[in-house]
């Protein structure tokens, strides 16, 4: 860029200069040579302007950082883990329709991760006996489990445990505590 406005000075210059030295009075020169600087003057600020505006028109902006794959992939599971449960109706093992979104995301993921598994765990309420309870939950996770393999999930990466009872949310004995307990639960390894 220097090199650029030297060149430019001096083809401005040399013209004044061959006037100077055919010019017949000190006069006729002088006001050549004036005129001559500045309009080299004018010219040099307009290089210098033109450059101002070329560097303005840079575009800035926010950069979003490049996550890692393992960055990637743990903020998935983060997501995931705070929508790992599926509710159950009373008695019944049969996964909702609601729940299908949650589970689908669920596959997707570890489908991709085939490093990642999972613990599904079965509850229920308080409700029916402890034996009758533990066969429950452990149907309601392997209605989660069969879901799951048929999403395209390794059979390798899940497992299955039953709590019953053992294990519930909400102590209380109502109805809505009663629905809360009725899960299951996608535990990640």
């Amino acid at each position: 860029m220097q090199l650029n406005k030297i060149f430019k000075g001096l083809v401005i210059a040399l013209p004044v200069l061959t006037m100077m030295a055919c010019s017949s009075t000190d006069e006729t020169a002088a006001k050549a040579a004036s005129e001559e600087s500045r309009i080299a003057q004018e010219q040099a600020q307009a290089d210098r302007k033109a450059q101002e505006a070329r560097d303005s028109m840079v575009e800035t902006g926010t950069v979003n950082p490049v996550m890692t794959p393992a960055e990637e992939m743990q903020q998935q599971l983060n997501a995931l883990e705070n929508n790992q449960l599926v509710y159950f109706d009373f008695d019944r093992a049969s996964i909702s329709s609601d729940f299908y979104n949650i589970l689908d995301q669920h596959a997707a993921f570890l489908v991709k991760n085939i490093g990642q598994s999972i613990v599904i765990e079965g509850h229920c309420d308080s409700r029916g006996t402890p034996e009758y309870n533990i066969a429950l939950g452990e149907s309601r996770a392997k209605s989660v489990q069969t879901y799951l393999l048929n999403a395209g999930v390794s059979a390798s990466q899940i497992s299955v445990v039953s709590y019953g009872e053992e294990k519930p949310v909400n102590n209380d004995s109502s109805e809505a505590a009663f629905a809360e307990n009725r899960r299951g639960v996608l535990v990640y390894q």
